[in-house]
């Protein structure tokens, strides 16, 4: 148990395996990694889309890990791994100073620089190139570097989209949708799936909005003009409303139209929407990351007392779930805007100021640099900080087993 406590605290610290001989690749590593090759292979062949985004997930988290690497090596420090997955090793070299490879569970990925904290051991020599002995500046650019890395993706994912295949938003054209058949004024009128809602009594249509304005200013009974375009014609159908079936004693029609759409955009206003999209989902994700932490959502969700999809704790299992369904119904440019959703709530998460995320290395950072005066460095105490990223860790290991569970008995998909 004191071997697992000093390991555990070891590695929380430093950010990456602390243990293992370079290019020691066990039997049990190759076994799980061929695992989970032919996993992939079967999803590849059962839902192209989910992989797709699987893949997807998989680049953006190498790239996260460059984003480390680079900048450590850009400020002169020294990192010593530089892995993909955690677990047993599948495979492994060493160029140079750095042990390069791939572990057997794709969950994540690791860069290990040296001296993350007062109580990672350095060779006296190496101690100038060890994170703890830069400056605060640079040790705030290493630490963040992965979560920039992810706005980054997110922007080249929404310009690309946004530029070439478009942008979802109200495209001016109310197109329906769904008409109720059972009876409905629309369906005794003609009215089909897939026309254009152009004017009602005169009035000019553009959204939905407007469809259901111009629907409640008349009254049950009353006989209005709809023109509709029908395969590049334009139609006039008259329709007497009916009462809505609620009962409240609305005008009914019995249609829904949707006027959104991909709307390609110019390379300049792809660039402000990229960036505007991605200003609204980090304030959406700062709020998400609450939820995603509150384990009473998982114990509500669990109980059945709580169905909200906006509060279920999920995987990578659920989200890869929605990315097939977003693929089958947009193609790639839907998966890549899940993607890049993703990308920012990452991004958002893992600055999260508690160890072992980045931002709990960033606000150790940060505290030192507030408690240092001139000529003399202050170095926090890791080791009172190992209860609570305990806390953090079994935490997540709660929200893993729970939204697996979820993700697999009740499929977001």
């Amino acid at each position: 148990m004191t071997n697992f406590y000093h390991r555990f605290r070891s590695e929380m610290a430093a950010g990456g395996a602390v243990e293992g001989a370079p290019d020691d690749v066990t039997s049990s590593g190759r076994f799980t990694g061929i695992v989970m090759l032919v996993l992939l292979a079967w999803l590849a062949f059962s839902n192209p889309w989910t992989f797709v985004f699987v893949i997807g997930l998989l680049i953006s988290i190498f790239l996260h890990e460059v984003g480390h690497f680079s900048t450590a090596r850009l400020t002169g420090m020294k990192a010593t791994q530089f892995f993909m997955g955690f677990g047993p090793r599948v495979w492994s070299r060493t160029k140079g100073e750095v042990e390069y490879g791939v572990r057997a569970l794709p969950l994540g990925a690791f860069v290990r620089i040296i001296g993350m904290n007062n109580i990672d051991d350095v060779d006296a020599e190496d101690e100038p190139r060890a994170y703890r002995s830069k400056s605060y500046p640079r040790r705030l650019l290493v630490i963040t570097a992965g979560s920039l890395m992810h706005m980054l993706i997110a922007f080249v994912l929404m310009f690309g989209i946004f530029s070439t295949s478009g942008r979802q938003q109200s495209t001016g054209i109310a197109r329906v949708q769904n008409v109720d058949i059972s009876g409905s004024p629309a369906s005794n009128a003609g009215i089909r799936n897939g026309d254009i809602i152009r004017s009602i009594d005169g009035r000019q249509i553009t959204t939905y909005k407007s469809v259901a304005a111009a629907i409640t200013a008349n009254q049950p009974g009353d006989r209005i003009e709809v023109v509709i375009e029908r395969d590049a014609r334009l139609q006039t159908l008259f329709v007497d409303l009916s009462e809505h079936p609620s009962g409240d004693g609305r005008a009914y029609l019995g249609i829904w139209a949707d006027d959104w759409g991909w709307k390609r955009l110019s390379p300049l206003a792809a660039a402000g929407h990229s960036i505007g999209d991605i200003g609204s989902t980090i304030s959406n994700s700062i709020k998400g990351v609450g939820v995603a932490l509150n384990p009473f959502n998982t114990i509500h969700h669990l109980t059945g007392s709580d169905t909200s999809l906006t509060t279920r704790p999920t995987t990578i299992v659920g989200v890869s779930q929605v990315g097939g369904s977003v693929g089958k119904a947009d193609g790639l440019k839907g998966v890549l805007m899940l993607l890049a959703s993703v990308n920012v709530f990452v991004g958002v998460f893992n600055m999260f100021p508690l160890l072992p995320f980045d931002g709990g290395h960033a606000a150790i950072a940060t505290y030192e640099r507030i408690r240092s005066r001139k000529g003399k460095k202050y170095k926090a105490d890791i080791n009172k900080m190992v209860p609570v990223a305990t806390v953090v860790v079994g935490l997540l290991a709660l929200l893993l087993v729970t939204g697996l569970y979820l993700d697999i008995t009740k499929p977001l998909g």
